[in-house]
């Protein structure tokens, strides 16, 4: 089989497993309908390898597919100790080809059986990071080819539409009673989330506008508050899969309209309140993305502005048990729960938020 056959045939199977799945669900959450502002969850945990990574795992390896860089038996590198790198192990094992994830040695070891359990192997690293140039490394000694989710999530994703997150939310918002959201609200790992819903919004000449929340550690908020693209901190995020210690090739912040720093106390609380309700565990992004969506329903409520609010169900809860919903991990983090499980009450009893100041205080309380 010549190289131009074997990727027309690898195209095929990509497709035809994107045609086996039905698109992720847009969940309805419940609150008060006298509230008169609506929130919708896009259950992306419904994909086979269970969450939001899936979506791009397909762009990125279509991507390297249709440029060249990937043929048959190429070695599959990528710089990820998540989500990412189980999806696209997913999708190297459907190909045949050998995947490797750079991880830190830190590294869970119920992310590294997850991504073993899709055929890939872990390549750890002493230091966070180094994984960018130790996956550069490894792609140019074995012939292979770095994915690099960080630089290609933006581009690999068409934005105009075929299918992507944004088309899938506004269409399966159209027969709803506000099908055109007032606010989106997402994290930013890559930014290729944000930057696709962003640029949809535009090109579809949306009145819709782009929330961005982002955890302790993560530079984005304070990059996109100050114009710093060369901001970079020295931790990583607590919350996996989004946030980061330096501003990524992918965020776009010119299409975003706000964001909104959220204490991972917050996210925490956010998902172990919001398990009663929905019968169900999610994972910390999910509750980062809540806190923001949350606080925003109760400022158009106050505002006296009806509409809905979507956001992200970005993956499972079922990976984070020994984590965040472990009493022992968050007490060994030194992160205290209380302050924001009050504000959570008091939100879904009455739809109210803190004033600003107290707001800020929380934040400043769990980052010291």
């Amino acid at each position: 089989m010549s190289d131009r056959d074997w990727v027309c045939e690898a195209i095929r199977l990509i497709d035809a497993d994107a045609n086996r799945s039905a698109d992720t669900h847009l969940l309805p959450f419940p609150l008060p309908a006298e509230w008169g502002v609506r929130l919708y969850l896009k259950d992306e945990s419904t994909h086979p390898t269970g969450s939001l990574k899936h979506r791009l795992a397909r762009s990125l390896f279509l991507y390297a597919l249709c440029n060249g860089w990937v043929t048959e038996g190429t070695p599959v590198i990528e710089a990820s100790s998540g989500s990412t790198a189980v999806s696209e192990a997913y999708f190297a094992r459907m190909l045949g080809l050998p995947f490797i994830a750079v991880m830190p040695r830190s590294t869970s070891t119920e992310k590294v059986a997850l991504i073993e359990r899709q055929g890939g192997r872990c390549h750890f690293v002493d230091e966070p990071g180094a994984i960018y140039a130790e996956s550069r490394r490894l792609a140019d000694e074995l012939g292979g080819h770095y994915l690099d989710q960080f630089t290609y999530a933006e581009r690999a994703t068409d934005w105009r539409g075929n299918n992507n997150i944004a088309e899938s939310i506004f269409e399966q918002m159209r027969l709803e009673p506000d099908p055109e959201p007032a606010w989106i609200v997402v994290g930013a790992g890559t930014g290729g989330t944000s930057a696709t819903i962003g640029r949809f919004i535009r090109y579809r000449r949306l009145r819709t506008r782009l929330a961005v929340v982002d955890p302790e550690n993560s530079v984005f908020h304070d990059a996109w508050h100050d114009c710093a693209r060369d901001l970079t901190g020295c931790r990583g995020s607590r919350i996996e899969g989004i946030g980061r210690p330096r501003v990524e090739p992918s965020f776009v912040g010119e299409v975003i309209d706000r964001m909104i720093k959220v204490p991972d106390a917050a996210s925490i609380a956010a998902i172990r309140a919001v398990e009663v309700i929905l019968g169900r565990r999610v994972g910390g992004s999910t509750g980062t993305n809540l806190w923001g969506a949350f606080q925003i329903v109760a400022e158009m409520r106050a505002a006296g502005r009806t509409g809905s609010v979507v956001t992200l169900l970005c993956d499972g809860g079922e990976r984070y048990g020994h984590t965040y919903y472990d009493d022992a991990w968050v007490a060994a983090q030194g992160l205290d729960l209380t302050a924001h499980e009050a504000v959570l009450g008091d939100f879904l009893a009455t739809g109210d938020w803190p004033e600003p100041a107290r707001a800020a205080r929380l934040v400043t309380e769990s980052t010291t």
